[in-house]
């Protein structure tokens, strides 16, 4: 009860919140890419199970806060630099990303067209896998912020609960906008290789600092957004090439 009555552990909460929110932004856009490879039908649901096997992955690394803290401990040495757990997990993600997000601009510009009904281009199953893999990334990341501003464990899983709950609800309309609007799933894309290059560089002990990455990203969304209040007025929007296309009858 006194740390209810704690104005600084609400400040804390809501600071994290805030926070967890800010860095699942990149997690959302990669599920809703991914989920978009999907059939209709199960579109919904891939969004829904990513983001909440990436809560559990959270609240389990958070209670394995021991271990988290042993990721950092140095592994082994290469031409005269140390790599830890967590630094082999960051360049693995950067790469992984960098290699998701080029294939998935090389198939919008230039693969061919899938068909309503062909096969799936990728499986639930198969969907699912690689958002794991991200989710990983990703909730290390999250978690090791969250011990950094937090000393009550229940604190940080609030807090996590929360923010997933809000990409939960947004999720749905954000993944709509990306898919209706083909020049923001491009940008959508390019913010994923620059969040794959910035892991990479962490991993590799040179640290970009996030506001950097973050004005970034917004100062493109906000040039992205005249470009489509103007593309509005003046010409019809550019047509990547979609996983799934309608047959004419």
């Amino acid at each position: 009860m006194e740390q209810l009555l704690d104005p600084a552990v609400w400040i804390a909460l809501l600071t994290l919140t805030v926070l967890e929110v800010v860095l699942g932004v990149d997690n959302v856009i990669f599920i809703s890419i991914l989920s978009a490879k999907l059939p209709k039908a199960q579109q919904e649901r891939a969004r829904v199970t990513g983001l909440v096997l990436a809560m559990f992955l959270r609240i389990v690394l958070l209670l394995a806060i021991t271990w988290i803290i042993g990721l950092v401990a140095p592994l082994f040495e290469l031409l005269g630099r140390e790599f830890s757990g967590r630094d082999l997990i960051l360049i693995a993600g950067g790469l992984f990303l960098l290699g998701k997000a080029t294939s998935e601009i090389h198939e919008l510009l230039e693969g061919d067209p899938g068909h309503a009904g062909a096969r799936p281009v990728a499986s639930f199953g198969a969907v699912i896998a690689q958002i794991l893999a991200l989710d990983i990334v990703f909730s290390l990341d999250s978690v090791l912020t969250a011990v950094g501003l937090a000393s009550q464990v229940w604190v940080m899983v609030v807090a996590i609960v929360v923010a997933v709950g809000i990409m939960l609800l947004s999720s749905r309309p954000l993944a709509s906008f990306v898919s209706r609007h083909p020049t923001v799933k491009m940008l959508a894309l390019a913010f994923l290789l620059l969040i794959g290059t910035a892991l990479i560089a962490e991993g590799f002990d040179v640290h970009i600092p996030r506001g950097y990455v973050y004005f970034a990203m917004a100062f493109s969304v906000f040039v992205e957004v005249l470009n489509l209040r103007a593309r509005a007025r003046h010409a019809a929007p550019v047509e990547l090439r979609p996983t799934y296309v309608k047959e004419r009858e």
